[in-house]
Parts: C-alpha cells; structure tokens; sequence
C-alpha cells in the first residue's frame, strides 16, 4: 500500500531525532587523522576525520577555531571533542567538533616543521647571519638549568681545556610552560654582561622536554643576541630550532664547551709554532738586509772612496782653467775696449785732462794685475802638488812623499825629508 511509504526527508528526520536522542553521541571523544582540510574564509574549518579503516566528515565552527592553538594540516594526528549528528538534507552523518587538539609527538613534530619552514623563509638560518665563535673566549656566558648533568659538564670540561676562562652561569627553567620565556629573559639579562660566547642549552630529554627550545621566542631572542650563541640542547641526534637559529650547533653540552675554548695544549703548541715562524722570518729578514749591505759595500766607491775625490779634484782644476781663461779673456777684451775709447778721446780732450785718464787707466791697469791669478806665481809664490793634487795641509804628506812645485817658469820635483 502506498500508506507505507515515506519521503527521504522523514527518513533522515527520523535518524536525526533518534541520533539526538542518543546520550552517547552528545560528547564523543575521537582520535584520527586529518585530510581533505580546508579553512573556509569565514572561520570554520572543514575537513574528514580517519583511522587505518574508517572515516568521517567533521566541522568545526569559527566560534571553536578560535581556540585551536595550532595550524591543522592534512596527516596530522589530532584528538577532538564534539557531537555527532545528522545533515539532513543529503542524510550524511558528521561530527561537530567543539575542541581539537594535537595527538602526541606526531603533532608535535609537525608543529617543529611549520615553525622551522616559517623562520628559514625569513631567513633567520642563513650564514651570512652566523657571528663568529672567537678563538680564545674570556668571558663565557652559560643560560641553563643551574643543576643537573649539563651545567656540571659545561664547567668540568672549560675547566679542563681552558681554565683561564671565566664563566658566568644565567640560572633558567628549560621544561616546562615558563621555560621559553625564563630563557628568553636570561638571554636579554647576558646582553648587559661583556659575554665573549654564550652557551644555551640542556641535557636530554623527550620531544616534550625539549620543547621551550623549539619556541618561536626563543628562536628570536637568539637571533637578535648580539653575543654569538652556541646551541648545546639534548644529545647528538636531537635538533630543535635553537640549533638552526644559533650562531654554531653543538650535539651536546659538553660538546658546547669544547666548542666555545680551544684545549691549553693546543693553545701552547700554537705558541710555540708562531714563535718558530716568528725566528725564521727574522733571520730571513736579517740575511736579505745583510746581503743589501754586502752590495753597497762591493760597490767601488766603499772600496776606494778616494777616487770619488780625485774626480771632484780633477773636475775643480777643469772648471779652474776656464775660469783663468775666461778672466783672461775678459780682461783683453776690456783693455782693447778701453784703449779704442781713449784713442778716439785724446784728440777731443785737453792735455792736462788726457794726462788724468792715462793716470786712471794705469791704476786700474795694476788692480786688473792684482787680481790676475797668473801674477800670484810672478810674486814668489808656488803650487805643491802630490801625484797631480793639489796640497793645502801638511796633513796631507808624509816623509819619502814625492811632491811637484809649480812656480812661475817650470816645475821642481821634491822629496819629503
């Protein structure tokens, strides 16, 4: 009969009331794993919800999303809240989820990498950023627990190494909600300290130990440190953003202290081979200047530095002959001149006035003699000479010198008594 029969509306009516009406689908508590994820502009997020053999379609409404702490994606694991109902114009049953939250490491894992990919688009993992560790380190900042295996390793090993070094412990939580921000605030506390290396770290632990140093605030506060930082967060094979962000990484903390001293034996070796190289470069400075001066010495002028000035002698008697000469000359041409005029003017001018200029003439006839350098032998006087120089000391004969005596008709050859 056809009284029998109902609509698909009075269908999926029906299953919605008696799903309503179900006390044990008002709450659910589900785990599974996200796809087909989609965050509608207006807030809500859409997406199914699986596990190795089932699914569902899930919403979660922008009053709700507001209080999901993280970004969800396609294969993470999440743990919700909600209510499962009815849509009942396609007659699909969903769940409304009213929490969500992240399922364990996975989640947790996931978070590290949206964070890690965010802070290396910024460019906050480059190299150029790197400051560099310095060689022999003073002052050594350590932003740790102030008990526990780590800071007694950091400590004995700096000891160890390098106890020339002073360090400086900045006590801090590293587990826990409060950690990122105690961290943070010990690494703005060691900006006042002149730090030469700060060391930010902890022992091991679980992914949930080791979490404040996978905080974004962390992560920056680092970043911005004007001291280079060291990373020494877990054992070798944990990494956390602290290790991407700092200055150098280091796979433990005793590995930090290793890094941030160099070893006191190391230190002297390196001593020891600059002073060697420090001695051969001396000696090799001293050779090179040494056969400089062995050349300057070989030049002739160092080995017989008389003949320098028996050129300048034999160069003065050259420029004394022209110069005798050219006196000479002048003093022709003057007398030749002077004889013209008086010979034009003893025609014109009177007796007694010719009489006064022949007077003059003659006194300045016997002042040009005076002055003429060849009369000086005409007087008596003569030039010694020694092997064609010039003699103007004693100083310059000894007894058995053979000496030249230039007078005015010839020369006389002598010897030294």
């Amino acid at each position: 009969m056809k009284e029998q029969y109902i609509s698909v509306s009075e269908l999926n009516r029906y299953i919605k009331y008696r799903i309503d009406q179900d006390e044990n689908l008002q709450e659910v508590y589900l785990r599974g794993e996200i796809s087909n994820f989609k965050a509608h502009t207006r807030g809500h997020f859409y997406f199914t919800l699986k596990d190795e053999n089932a699914r569902i379609s899930a919403i979660m409404f922008a009053s709700n999303t507001t209080r999901v702490k993280f970004t969800p994606q396609d294969g993470m694991k999440v743990l919700v809240t909600g209510k499962v109902n009815v849509y009942e114009a396609n007659g699909a049953y969903q769940i409304y989820v009213n929490t969500m939250q992240e399922d364990g490491i996975g989640n947790l894992y996931v978070a590290f990498e949206q964070l890690k990919k965010k802070l290396q688009e910024e460019g906050l993992f480059r190299e150029e950023h790197k400051k560099k560790i310095p060689r022999i380190p003073k002052r050594i900042g350590v932003i740790t627990a102030p008990t526990g295996a780590a800071i007694r390793d950091i400590m004995s090993t700096i000891q160890r190494r390098f106890p020339l070094a002073e360090v400086l412990l900045f006590p801090s939580l590293v587990q826990g909600e409060e950690a990122s921000r105690d961290i943070v605030l010990q690494i703005e506390r060691a900006e006042k300290y002149d730090l030469d290396v700060l060391i930010v770290g902890r022992g091991g632990g679980s992914i949930e130990d080791l979490w404040a140093f996978n905080e974004e605030n962390v992560a920056r506060a680092i970043y911005n440190c004007s001291i280079p930082v060291i990373s020494a967060v877990g054992h070798e094979i944990d990494y956390t953003i602290a290790d991407f962000v700092a200055d150098l990484r280091a796979p433990t903390p005793t590995g930090a202290a290793e890094l941030a001293v160099p070893n006191q034996k190391d230190v002297r070796n390196y001593l020891y081979q600059l002073s060697i190289r420090l001695k051969k470069a001396m000696l090799t400075k001293l050779n090179y200047q040494k056969q400089a001066l062995e050349q300057i010495l070989s030049r002739p002028i160092f080995k017989e530095p008389l003949r320098l000035y028996q050129v300048k002698e034999q160069r003065f008697d050259l420029i004394y002959e022209k110069l005798v000469k050219a006196m000479q000359t002048q003093f022709d041409l003057k007398k030749h001149q002077y004889d013209l005029i008086l010979t034009t003017r003893i025609l014109k001018e009177p007796t007694f006035i010719l009489k006064k200029k022949e007077q003059k003439y003659q006194l300045l006839l016997e002042k040009l003699e005076l002055l003429n350098p060849l009369h000086t032998l005409k007087r008596g006087y003569a030039i010694l000479k020694k092997e064609d120089q010039v003699i103007t000391s004693i100083q310059n004969i000894k007894t058995d010198d053979q000496i030249t005596l230039e007078l005015q008709d010839g020369k006389l050859h002598a010897k030294v008594i």
